[in-house]
């Protein structure tokens, strides 16, 4: 028994010491550091013990140090340098083979986080190993190498084709969304049509059951929306009311990257952006840095009062020498969307961006070249210096966008001759633009076609060559488009001169031809298309009622106003015009409380042009509460669609009052109407001078006929006569309202403007005169627009006998 005692007694030892000698030290002692110095030390001193899972947790440690600490501390530059990263480095690339699929995408990761080039040979084989191993994968190691393929710009390459086409199969396996939406986004300029739906849906899906407080996964989604420039309101909506829930754990930073997206994707939320306001006007006192101050400086001044914006300017003032290259740059393009005025402040920011132009890419160098010309800042040799970074970086771009951004910045800058390498340039990549490329280069060729005297004397100047391989380009592009979906998104932004005498009836005929092609998704933005381009086209329109009327359900709600927007703008009624206003009306009321309040008065107004004045619409815009929300909302919208916004209100509240005086709604609009008035104050043309003497001499004298009269509510017409019961002129012996001086500007006296209506005699009435111009017919026709039937409709109801006189002269 002894024996035996003494025999398990030395083997207890024996394994309690063998258990001691396989203890890991070297993973001991990197667990137990706080530093980077301290991983450095135990790589140093191990480098003979260092095995494949030492230098992945040393590696994943060091971009963890980094990870937690704000961006502006972070010290990535030192930890490459460091002898020890070095040792790091080469044991990685040794030990490959070595690595499980995780710790091969974990490595890559970490070290490309931690600045690694994506040139490296180390980056370079373990992408190739991945490459080889790609197929077994677990979800979340595709989607973290998905990140780190995005991360080398590599979204177009045929690896990133396989990670899609992994992703369509394996997209209903896929439960966690923060896999799923770091996938759509590294995934989003390969998507198909079919692919996008159905990552929309899992997305929606998996949003319902993500954690509220995590705002990451739904920034990710609106993020991958923005990506593939497009609108998909439920899901927008949904993320929106998870921002809303978050936003007292909002900082700048992500504020500021969620109205960025919002305003990339043209999707406004007045909820959002009234909250996004007060939250980032309370963390001005603690933004004092340069990285949280500029996050904070792009998000709040374009919607800040003017109060708020002058104290931020003079903070950016005094931060503005700490600011670094891409912090200059966005202040910069702040201060234009503010359209600023404070010199000092652009002197000192025009300062750090000069002192950095080494450090900025092309798009960069145009993006501050727009921003500067547009705020007209003066500073001849800055834009000389703009200019040759502009040519260079455009002499050596091979891609169509590039081309045309630096060619449109270029073109905004004066320049007595175009260099024959910019055209040349121009010439060799014009080919493969799309039809938004193309409308953007004809602008700047005519702009050079200007700017050039040497061209009036040159029939067969380079600048003909190129317009005629634009017009070429453009109409062989529509001529080959077979997908509605992309040829609307190449014509959003198309416009001008050259587009509408070159290319708009090919573009019909196209449209035409793919009318088929229009369903429920893309009806309001082909509508949206019509209207924009001020063209009548019955065989588009019908079929837009049509679809419109059979899948409205389908349909959001807030896209009846743009798919109506073509029937009430440009006066046209299709075979279903009643089933179409009715199916749009039922489809939004119950959603009135979900527009955003601009809009809501935009839609009303379009609705009221065709003579449609739903009541429960109405009611809802005008009550009290509606109109202070729309007023708080109007302080944060861009100064152009504030003032549309106020306008097309007024508009309404007149229509309201002249159509619907059963609804009630007072009139109070006169002190705006009064100030429009005073501030337009507007010339009168030698050609309605004339006209005003002809018609004197036709009524019987000077005295017989009114100009620019302004009538209650507002209108003016262009003359005004009365006529007695036996259609005789009555002379006027009241003096106008105004007084023309010699120049033909009209001086008002607004005091007497809501008295300047003397009593009739009986039988007597008054006639309107109104001469019209282009802008009140569609430009393919000359069928009248709406607002000059509801105008007249207008002054019908005002007493008034109409003439229209078709009238296109420039005045």
């Amino acid at each position: 028994m002894m024996f035996r005692f003494r025999s398990v007694n030395s083997c207890l030892r024996r394994l309690l010491h063998g258990g001691a000698v396989t203890r890991d030290q070297v993973l001991e002692q990197l667990q137990v550091c706080s530093a980077e110095n301290h991983v450095f030390d135990v790589v140093g001193k191990n480098k003979a013990k260092l095995t494949v899972d030492h230098v992945n947790y040393a590696v994943r440690l060091l971009w963890q140090f980094q990870k937690e600490r704000p961006e502006m501390l972070r010290t990535v530059d030192l930890i490459k340098s460091h002898q020890q990263f070095l040792t790091l480095r080469v044991l990685a690339e040794n030990k490959i083979d070595l690595m499980d699929d995780f710790m091969l995408i974990d490595m890559l990761y970490a070290f490309l986080r931690l600045n690694m080039e994506p040139h490296d040979s180390l980056i370079q084989q373990l992408v190739s190993e991945a490459w080889l191993r790609i197929d077994r994968f677990p979800m979340a190691s595709l989607s973290k190498f998905a990140v780190c393929l995005n991360d080398q710009h590599l979204q177009h390459s045929p690896l990133m084709g396989r990670i899609t086409s992994i992703v369509n199969e394996r997209l209903p396996t896929i439960d966690d969304a923060r896999i799923l939406t770091a996938l759509m986004i590294s995934v989003s300029s390969l998507v198909s049509p079919q692919l996008r739906d159905a990552l929309i849906s899992r997305a929606d899906h998996l949003l319902h059951t993500t954690d509220p407080s995590n705002y990451n996964i739904p920034r990710r989604m609106v993020q991958f929306l923005r990506n593939i420039k497009y609108i998909h309101r439920p899901l927008l909506e949904r993320c929106n009311e998870i921002f809303l829930r978050n936003i007292p754990r909002l900082d700048a930073e992500n504020l500021s990257i969620i109205l960025g997206l919002y305003q990339s994707l043209q999707f406004n939320n007045c909820d959002f952006r009234l909250a996004a306001k007060q939250k980032l006007t309370e963390l001005i006192d603690s933004s004092i840095d340069p990285f949280s101050f500029t996050k904070l400086f792009v998000a709040l001044a374009p919607m800040a009062t003017p109060e708020i914006r002058e104290r931020l300017e003079n903070t950016a003032l005094l931060l503005a020498d700490e600011l670094n290259a891409q912090q200059a740059l966005a202040v910069a393009e702040a201060l234009e969307e503010i359209q600023s005025r404070n010199l000092s402040l652009m002197n000192k920011i025009a300062s750090v961006i000069q002192r950095n132009l080494h450090l900025y890419k092309s798009v960069e160098v145009a993006r501050i070249t727009q921003a500067l010309f547009l705020l007209q800042y003066q500073n001849p040799e800055l834009f000389a210096t703009l200019r040759n970074i502009l040519i260079k970086f455009l002499e050596h771009s091979v891609f169509p966008y590039e081309v045309t951004m630096l060619t449109r910045v270029l073109s905004m800058l004066p320049c007595p001759r175009l260099e024959e390498a910019v055209v040349s340039r121009v010439d060799a990549v014009v080919e493969q633009c799309n039809l938004s490329e193309l409308n953007t280069i004809s602008f700047a060729v005519a702009k050079w076609v200007r700017n050039d005297q040497s061209y009036r004397h040159n029939t067969h100047s380079k600048y003909v060559r190129l317009l005629q391989t634009l017009n070429r380009c453009g109409h062989e592009r529509l001529q080959t488009a077979d997908r509605l979906d992309l040829l609307l998104d190449e014509l959003k932004y198309v416009s001008g001169e050259w587009f509408e005498e070159m290319l708009l009836d090919e573009t019909m005929i196209t449209l035409q031809r793919m009318i088929d092609q229009i369903n429920w998704t893309n009806v309001s933005e082909l509508a949206f298309f019509l209207t924009r381009i001020n063209h009548l086209s019955p065989p588009l329109m019908d079929r837009i009622a049509s679809v419109t009327v059979e899948h409205i359900h389908k349909i959001h709600y807030s896209a009846t106003y743009a798919t109506l927007l073509p029937f009430s703008v440009l006066n046209y009624d299709p075979p279903q015009v009643d089933e179409l206003y009715d199916a749009c009306i039922k489809r939004f009321t119950p959603h009135l409380s979900s527009f955003d309040p601009h809009l809501l008065v935009l839609l009303a107004y379009s609705l009221a042009v065709a003579d449609h004045f739903p009541e429960e619409l109405i009611r809802a815009i005008f009550s009290i509460d509606f109109l202070g929300k729309l007023d708080s909302q109007l302080e944060t919208l861009p100064d152009a669609l504030n003032m549309r916004t106020r306008l097309r209100l007024m508009e309404l509240n007149r229509a309201v009052c002249l159509e619907c005086p059963e609804y009630q709604v007072p009139w109070f609009h006169e002190r705006y109407c009064q100030q429009l008035h005073r501030k337009g104050n507007g010339s009168v043309s030698p050609v309605q001078q004339q006209i005003h003497k002809m018609l004197g001499e036709v009524l019987g004298g000077i005295n017989c006929v009114q100009m620019a009269v302004v009538t209650p509510y507002f209108y003016t017409i262009d003359f005004e006569c009365k006529l007695d019961k036996h259609l005789k002129p009555l002379s006027y012996i009241e003096p106008s309202t105004l007084q023309i001086s010699d120049r033909g500007k009209v001086h008002w006296d607004t005091s007497s403007l809501e008295n300047i209506r003397d009593e009739l005699p009986t039988g007597a009435q008054r006639v309107a005169v109104d001469f019209l111009d282009s802008k009140y017919f569609c430009k393919n026709t000359h069928h009248m627009k709406g607002e000059a039937l509801m105008r007249k409709r207008h002054l019908e109801i005002l007493g008034y006998r109409v003439v229209q006189v078709r009238q296109f002269y420039s005045g």
